[in-house]
């Protein structure tokens, strides 16, 4: 950890894309050894409030999707629509495509290239939900990102957000960050077969990141409203909710 430097705001874009087309194939493999293969439960709990928090057919968006992780779980939910998956790592997108290329020649999903802090290619209120796994950490702009997140949506729509999040009690956050900035990017150098950066750069990019409740008045200061999150492992992850208001 001491030894890598967090990219600067203006080169933080073209790192993440580089590197993440780079882990792309090891990605998965790395989530389920750093978690214990908790993070899939985290993800379907995300997709529970989705359709929790909305009525009748969801039209949703899967932004920073990644390699389709939780647009998977997305697309087998019976009130998904419309799924529409963006991501700016080419390589992601495609293990995303292999595995969702029935829906997707179906017509049902579409996956594409996409920046998290300019989704111009959507219309205004046009959707139901969006959803984020891990990603929002990794925007260079995250206010701007927010602030297109709620644009998209539709009054009364909801965000789900997961992420890491921040560990309160003294002893557990001792062994949480042992094992979090020791151990963890040692799980991605034995699948990597050598050092790469990436696994150093995921957990160090959480100490730039909002912890709880500072992405809770973020997520306010855009609009949202009814915000709450629920903590995972002592807070380890945390999944936030956030409401755009319905027009009087």
């Amino acid at each position: 950890m001491a030894s890598f430097q967090m990219p600067s705001s203006d080169t933080k874009a073209d790192f993440v894309r580089v590197n993440f087309n780079r882990i792309a194939s090891k990605y998965d493999r790395f989530n389920d050894c750093s978690s214990f293969f908790l993070h899939r439960s985290w993800k379907n709990r995300l997709v529970e409030e989705i359709e929790t928090e909305t009525k009748g057919p969801i039209r949703v968006l899967d932004l920073c999707c990644g390699t389709g992780d939780i647009s998977v779980r997305l697309e087998r939910s019976q009130r998904v629509e419309s799924l529409l998956s963006l991501d700016f790592s080419e390589n992601m997108l495609e293990v995303a495509k292999t595995r969702l290329e029935k829906p997707i020649n179906q017509g049902r999903v579409k996956i594409e290239w996409g920046d998290a802090t300019n989704l111009s290619q959507i219309k205004t209120e046009s959707l139901d939900a969006v959803s984020i796994g891990f990603g929002l950490r990794n925007v260079n702009d995250l206010d701007r990102a927010l602030s297109e997140i709620y644009r998209v949506l539709k009054p009364g729509g909801v965000f789900a957000n997961l992420d890491v999040g921040k560990v309160k009690n003294p002893f557990i956050k001792a062994f949480a960050d042992f094992y979090f900035f020791r151990i963890v990017p040692l799980f991605g150098y034995i699948l990597w077969g050598g050092k790469n950066e990436m696994f150093d750069y995921l957990p160090v990019s959480s100490l730039y990141y909002p912890g709880q409740e500072g992405l809770k008045s973020k997520l306010e200061q855009t609009g949202f409203e009814k915000v709450r999150y629920t903590n995972f492992v002592f807070g380890n992850s945390v999944l936030h909710i956030g409401k755009k208001p319905n027009r009087p």
